[in-house]
């Protein structure tokens, strides 16, 4: 297996219009417990979101670009009510099937839209954070400045990308781990490629803006990150 470059000619199972419809729902409820042993997000929120929103001293509004089935959102918006934090979220995707079992998760508090980041900056909207999760590794470079250019339109002050890092180990490791999850999904071969297909930090970092930096959330992980404040 060649990992040296990404390999942007692999198409994940999903994201076919005509893919199974079971396999995509089982994929899309699993995610939930995937995302919270790989993505990484409770230790950014514990770290950069969380004394952010805090800092405001307000209610605040944060969009989740690209947010799948939505356990993103409806997982950082429990550790923000637990923490006494007064945050709206906000769950942008263009696929409407991404939405259809987003919805499932929608509360007094999270809510989705079917729509993207260029259709949302153009209606003027304003947010005071915007994140996405596993989003930069289905892009190439026109579509990644594209959507870097409209997160940070997006927001008032920070913007968090999280992926997943190209690398052999995490090939390994994630073929291995996923096989008790991955029956009646697209959890293994998906994600398989979205490794093949997925940025090195340097990489990235290359490819982002002025004002932009790339972090290690967590082994395996980027992050990149726009902070006004910084």
């Amino acid at each position: 297996m060649n990992l040296a470059e990404r390999d942007v000619s692999l198409r994940e199972l999903m994201d076919d219009p005509d893919c199974d419809p079971r396999l995509l729902a089982a994929t899309y409820r699993r995610f939930g417990l995937v995302n919270r042993l790989v993505a990484g997000w409770t230790g950014v929120y514990r770290r950069t979101l969380r004394p952010y929103l805090s800092g405001l001293g307000r209610p605040a509004r944060v969009l989740d670009l690209g947010c799948g089935g939505g356990d993103v959102a409806a997982h950082l918006a429990a550790l923000a009510r637990a923490d006494g934090l007064r945050v709206q979220w906000v769950g942008a995707d263009p696929d409407p099937r991404a939405i259809e079992a987003a919805v499932a998760r929608a509360a007094s508090d999270v809510s989705f839209r079917c729509t993207g980041s260029d259709a949302l900056r153009e209606s003027g909207e304003r947010f005071d954070a915007v994140l996405s999760n596993h989003v930069l590794h289905h892009l190439d470079t026109a579509e990644l400045a594209a959507f870097v250019y409209d997160s940070a339109a997006l927001s008032t002050g920070l913007v968090l990308h999280g992926d997943i890092e190209r690398g052999r180990l995490a090939y390994a490791l994630y073929g291995v781990g996923i096989l008790p999850l991955a029956p009646g999904t697209f959890l293994r071969t998906d994600g398989l490629r979205s490794i093949r297909r997925s940025y090195r930090a340097a990489e990235l970092a290359s490819r982002l803006p002025e004002g932009w930096r790339v972090e290690h959330p967590a082994r395996f992980r980027v992050l990149a990150v726009r902070d006004p404040r910084a």
